[in-house]
């Protein structure tokens, strides 16, 4: 009886790279560690609970670092190490990269946010839930079996549902976090009924043992064959409800406009990042033989989620409450549509590693520049509650650097020059969906950015106009400067060096 279990003990050990999940890692012990000090520290000391989940979340970006020399792989199967739970690879380092870099973005509004909100919302439980959120956005990209990437899924939704809600007596945003929760949760259902498929169908979790798999029961015309398609299409639905791919996007607007905006901005980069990663694992990792089934299916969905985003966008009225968030919130759907070509295109084009390069391209920069849009929306909201488009008039003459960035970002997100990196991640997208043959998608998409342009170039224009009063000088906090600097920065620098992108976002994944 000892000599049998001797051996399964020892298949069951696992050693653990230690280094290589380090930087989700860090993440989730700090957030740990903020919570615990929230019980020791007097209210007069909170704020340095900020600023340890800032310093957290930028040496987990520091973590990255050492990973660049090679590909690193942990928790694998003991009869076969090339199966593994967890890759630190390219695409994982770059995918960390943008969903900490968001992260750290988001953690430095936040700082003034919770400084303005004098008490309206707990800071203790804010900083872990935000820290537990990036440490799971950090941890799907790494994952390579459908049970971790659902559980690294999870783990960086679920707190955001409870920032959503957070803000203490404000039926808006408890409004929000309902919406949320309830459409999420219903599409994590779906996708888990999806997975449950996938394994009856191939009796395995991982990635690249579905892959090998799913092709012998595709080959099966029988009941098993309609079991893995089935699964392949409902997997694809929780994925689908993060990008706020149409129909399921129905949730972006209340939601950002309820939740603190530093939470908007997150989830428009992280919680859209934590989606096309998702995407793309299961797509073209784990059912490139069902590239006919899901192929269709997400070029159709980026043709509509394009349109009806920027349809959206356009229809927002300048002097409506909100608006400003508002139209940002649309926008970031029709911005989704973009992301989602290239992914429908390597389901057609003979260089898929290409296409994800571009839809991981673009997300770069539009985390850069949505954040940096995002940053000067919360600067304005300090003195401006509504936070209307109308709000923004003259803003020139107030206050012109903080002006001339957002009309950066703003041209950069419309593809026009001087944002040079936007036009660039435009012309990427394009090329990869023309190159798949996807002729009619590259038109719509064409479409689809000049109608983009009216509503970009209107509150570009709305920043330079004559204010209607005085204009009103205000003192800008010191963590909401550096958000912006940072996203300024790192827009201009990759406008004027472009290729950058690209030579950084050789994702690897083959």
């Amino acid at each position: 009886m000892s000599s049998l279990a001797q051996p399964l003990a020892t298949s069951l050990v696992q050693s653990v790279d230690w280094l290589a999940i380090a930087p989700p890692t860090l993440a989730a012990i700090v957030g740990l560690g903020v919570l615990v000090a929230d019980l020791f520290v007097g209210a007069r000391s909170k704020p340095l609970l900020g600023w340890l989940s800032v310093a957290g979340l930028a040496a987990s970006l520091l973590l990255l670092l050492p990973l660049l020399d090679g590909d690193r792989s942990t928790f694998c199967l003991t009869g076969d190490p090339g199966v593994c739970s967890y890759t630190a690879d390219r695409f994982t380092l770059v995918i960390q990269f943008l969903v900490l870099g968001g992260a750290l973005l988001a953690a430095l509004l936040s700082v003034t946010a919770l400084k303005d909100a004098r008490g309206g919302l707990p800071e203790g439980e804010f900083w872990f839930l935000l820290l537990s959120s990036a440490a799971g956005a950090a941890l799907l990209p790494a994952s390579r079996d459908l049970a971790t990437l659902i559980v690294a899924l999870e783990v960086a939704s679920l707190p955001a549902f409870a920032l959503v809600g957070l803000r203490h007596g404000d039926r808006r945003s408890s409004e929000a976090a309902l919406k949320f929760f309830l459409s999420s949760v219903t599409a994590t259902a779906v996708s888990l009924m999806g997975i449950s498929f996938v394994y009856a169908s191939t009796g395995t979790l991982y990635l690249t043992q579905v892959a090998d798999r799913i092709q012998t029961v595709q080959s099966d015309a029988g009941q098993l064959h309609t079991l893995a398609q089935t699964g392949v299409v409902l997997t694809l639905v929780g994925f689908a409800f993060k990008t706020a791919a149409v129909p399921f996007h129905f949730w972006v607007p209340d939601t950002y406009v309820g939740a603190p905006l530093p939470i908007a901005a997150y989830l428009s980069v992280v919680g859209k990042a934590v989606g096309f990663t998702g995407l793309i694992l299961v797509t073209v990792i784990a059912f490139p033989s069902y590239a006919d089934v899901w192929g269709p299916a997400l070029a159709a969905l980026a043709a509509l989620t394009m349109t009806i985003g920027n349809v959206g966008a356009l229809r927002q009225q300048a002097t409506r409450a909100y608006s400003a968030v508002r139209l940002l919130a649309w926008s970031s759907v029709g911005q989704a549509g973009y992301l989602l070509v290239p992914i429908a295109a390597a389901a057609y084009s003979d260089d898929a590693e290409r296409s994800i390069g571009s839809t991981v391209a673009y997300a770069l920069m539009y985390g850069a520049v949505n954040l940096g849009a995002f940053a000067v929306a919360a600067l304005l909201a300090r003195t401006r509650l509504l936070n209307r488009v109308s709000d923004y008039r003259g803003l020139y003459a107030s206050s012109p650097l903080t002006a001339l960035l957002l009309a950066f970002f703003l041209l950069c997100l419309a593809g026009l020059p001087p944002g040079v990196i936007g036009l660039f991640a435009k012309v990427t997208v394009f090329s990869a969906a023309v190159d798949a043959g996807l002729g009619w998608l590259a038109v719509v998409m064409a479409v689809n950015v000049v109608i983009a342009l009216f509503y970009y170039l209107q509150w570009t224009a709305l920043l330079f106009r004559a204010p209607e009063g005085e204009p009103e000088r205000h003192r800008i906090p010191a963590p909401l400067t550096a958000a912006i600097a940072l996203t300024g920065v790192l827009g201009v620098a990759l406008s004027g060096a472009p290729q950058l992108v690209l030579r950084f976002t050789d994702t690897g994944l083959f």
